[in-house]
């Protein structure tokens, strides 16, 4: 059935239907992306926008109050949704959150402070790697510059002797 064959009587009340049927839908669809797009913070300003807006709407209906709580309740949990939705963009730290008071932005004297860190605690920082080694086959003979002499000496003697 289309719009063109609605019977004119039910215009208002089908449009009423429509709107509380996706509105909501909409909403909810639209915050997700605004959530992908913007981050977090963006979110909590449109809600405090949203509310506001809600709050301060004259609505002559009977049951105004409650018709204001009700979408102040729709925005918060539609918006609720949107920030715990897996691909919603989750906003960075503020650098100023996280440095302490007082603290350098100059990076050369933060590499200074680096550096003096490391080097004030080098002994526990650094700590002395203990290393054991298991060569099969036996241990070889350590041989001093001595020996080492010695054997080149005998050798060149032992050439010289083959050479005459």
């Amino acid at each position: 059935m289309s719009l063109h064959s609605l019977h004119p009587e039910r215009v208002d009340e089908t449009r009423m239907q429509a709107y509380s049927t996706f509105g909501p839908l909409l909403i909810n669809a639209l915050a997700q992306k605004l959530a992908r797009c913007q981050g977090m913070r963006e979110l909590d300003r449109i809600e405090q926008s949203l509310v506001r807006l809600v709050e301060e709407t004259d609505v002559t209906a009977p049951d105004a109050e409650a018709m204001k709580e009700f979408a102040v309740e729709l925005v918060v949990s539609t918006l609720r949704n949107a920030r715990e939705h897996p691909d919603a963009k989750h906003d960075l730290e503020e650098i100023d959150d996280r440095r302490t008071e007082g603290r350098s932005e100059d990076p050369d004297t933060l590499e200074e402070q680096l550096q003096s860190g490391l080097e004030d605690s080098f002994p526990a920082s650094d700590p002395p790697a203990v290393v054991s080694t298991a060569i099969t086959g036996g241990s070889k003979d350590i041989v001093g510059t001595d020996e080492v002499l010695r054997r080149k000496k005998e050798a060149r003697r032992r050439q010289s002797q083959t050479a005459d």
